[in-house]
């Protein structure tokens, strides 16, 4: 609005200066006919006077005939010649005088019409004048109005923010959704007869409605198990991609509001952790396939969904940069890092330790994306490097936990109005505007400010021993990742009962996390599970781990009461593999 009411005052003031142009030729043309008048009042006047010369000749002429013609009388023939000369002369005074009474006729008609022309463009100028006012009146009041809209804007704006918070904090900051994958070729069940009835539902794991999960198992020479759950959201096998992301479009929101957002997939190798998050693997790669797809997986779907949101509201000025690490046997591998890894191994980021002989991690390389087609690629490239290793569980189990990090910068301040507002420190979920120290591995770049965080994250899948059969370097990798989920659940556990210390240095895994396990950040956590009776234990500890993290009440940062202690979920525990 500002700009259209500018665009009417500069048109204004252009016909204004043209209307004044008119006006300046207009009396310029007067000043051109009251010189030729004057021209021709001093032409008239010169032929007055020869008419003046000529009748004084003529009388001469005809007192020296009359006087001549007395004594003279042989000069009588030439009295006839002079009175016909003089008449000619007559006629030619009478001619001279009317054709200069018409011509000052002429010029004081040309003199009339070019001061009418003057007055009517002074008028037309007076009127364009007013109007230009009128309009420069109108663009004002527009100007205040469109002020007084853009202030009701933003107040609604930070109304809906807060609204928009309020309603994902009625939801939980933390939530925990399940989704159970159908049975697949590999599967012992899946050539089982009664799996081929659809009327019997297959497997041991089935979704009784849309927040609740049944565990019914009854295996020989064990105790039957008949155990429900409820989660905020549970997909059966046939829930498409599409649905499952419908759930994570309103964090998206949140992260555009200045919240930090956690997208955690947790489960048992071979249970679609991978697939949920990134979607499905190609066969020629480990890389998804991620062009146009029915089956994307959330961080595809994410990253053309934050762009978009991004281009809705260009007047926050944010920059998106992407980070992708892995958490390989509890060190921090910078999967962007320039030199690239040719095996398993690689970049490790160094540990370095502070003044405070706290342990931090230096931050990983962060690339900056300018649209959601940049952001995939770049997932791409690194997908490949990802530890991986075929198991008796699965044939492609990933080693590492895969975070990969969206980084929201902006300019200059522009956070959410509890960070302008609340004098004291940050929250823990919250980004510090311009605080982050340069270890974290959210630090920003000079003269940046951290808006917000995205983290995708696809852990490794939980498994035990005895049924991967895994040995050596494979079984410090799988005994590294149990700790690391251990780790985790003692974080959330800590976070539920509220103690005043939150272990968050036990593991990378959950020190990086931990601006996202904190405070007032939205984590959803993706229970990925199997339906096979084989992996029953695992699915049990996996829904148990999930009904734990719905326990979490967080509100503001800090530690509250201590609360008697649980055991963790991955203590012993009676169920057997």
């Amino acid at each position: 609005m500002p700009a259209q009411g500018g665009r009417w005052g500069r048109f204004l003031e252009q016909r204004a200066r043209q209307l004044q142009r008119q006006v300046q030729a207009k009396e310029e043309r007067i000043v051109e006919l009251e010189t030729e008048n004057a021209v021709l009042h001093l032409r008239l006047a010169q032929y007055q006077g020869m008419t003046g010369k000529g009748d004084s000749t003529a009388t001469r002429l005809c007192s020296q005939c009359r006087e001549r013609d007395l004594p003279q009388r042989s000069t009588a023939p030439t009295t006839p010649q002079l009175h016909c000369q003089v008449q000619n002369l007559k006629q030619d005074m009478k001619a001279l005088r009317a054709s200069s009474l018409e011509v000052f006729r002429t010029c004081r008609e040309h003199l009339q019409d070019g001061l009418s022309a003057a007055v009517e463009a002074v008028q037309r100028a007076q009127l364009c004048h007013e109007a230009l006012l009128a309009w420069q009146s109108k663009a004002g009041h527009l100007e205040r109005s469109l002020q007084e809209v853009s202030a009701r804007y933003e107040l609604e704006k930070q109304k809906r923010k807060m609204l928009h918070n309020c309603l994902v904090e009625l939801k939980g900051n933390i939530r925990v959704h399940c989704r159970i994958r159908p049975l697949l070729p590999f599967d012992k069940e899946f050539d089982d007869p009664a799996s081929q009835d659809s009327s019997v539902p297959a497997g041991v794991v089935h979704a009784v409605d849309d927040e609740t999960v049944l565990v019914k198992c009854d295996r020989p020479a064990h105790p039957l198990i008949n155990k429900t759950y409820n989660f905020e959201r549970v997909y059966g096998p046939a829930e498409s991609q599409q649905v499952v992301f419908g759930d994570v479009c309103p964090l998206l929101t949140s992260l555009l509001d200045g919240y930090n957002v956690c997208i955690l997939a947790y489960g048992q190798t071979g249970c679609g952790k991978s697939y949920t998050m990134l979607g499905p693997r190609s066969k020629e790669a480990h890389v998804p396939p991620w062009g146009p797809h029915r089956d994307l997986g959330i961080m595809p779907r994410a990253a053309r969904e934050l762009f978009r949101l991004i281009s809705e509201n260009p007047s926050k000025s944010l920059k998106v940069d992407v980070s992708i690490v892995e958490v390989y046997n509890n060190d921090i591998l910078d999967l962007l890092a320039k030199e690239r890894r040719t095996a398993v191994s690689g970049p490790k980021r160094d540990a370095r330790t502070s003044k405070a002989a706290k342990r931090e991690v230096s931050p990983p390389t962060r690339q900056p994306v300018h649209s959601a087609e940049d952001f995939i690629a770049l997932a791409a490239g690194s997908l490949p490097l990802r530890a991986r290793l075929a198991t008796q569980v699965h044939a492609c189990s990933s080693r590492s936990h895969l975070i990969i990090t969206a980084t929201l910068t902006a300019a200059s301040p522009c956070g959410s109005p509890a960070d302008r507002q609340s004098p004291g420190p940050p929250l823990e979920g919250r980004p510090a505007w311009g605080r982050a120290s340069p270890g974290s591995p959210g630090a920003q770049r000079p003269a940046e400010q951290v808006h917000a965080k995205l983290q995708l994250v696809d852990l490794a899948g939980s498994e035990c021993v005895g049924v991967s059969g895994v040995t050596g370097s494979a079984l410090r990798e799988t005994l590294s990742i149990n700790r690391s989920l251990a780790a985790l659940a003692d974080v959330l556990g800590a976070l539920s009962e509220r103690r005043g210390h939150v272990p968050y240095r036990n593991s990378q895994l959950t020190h990086f996390l931990q601006d996202v396990l904190g405070g007032d950040a939205k984590l959803l956590v993706i229970l990925c599970v199997s339906p096979c009776q084989t992996h029953v234990a695992e699915t049990l500890r996996c829904l148990g781990f999930g009904a734990q993290v719905r326990q979490v009440q967080r509100g503001q940062a800090g530690g509250g009461s201590a609360a008697p202690r649980k055991p963790s979920l991955f203590s012993k525990e009676p169920v057997t593999c």
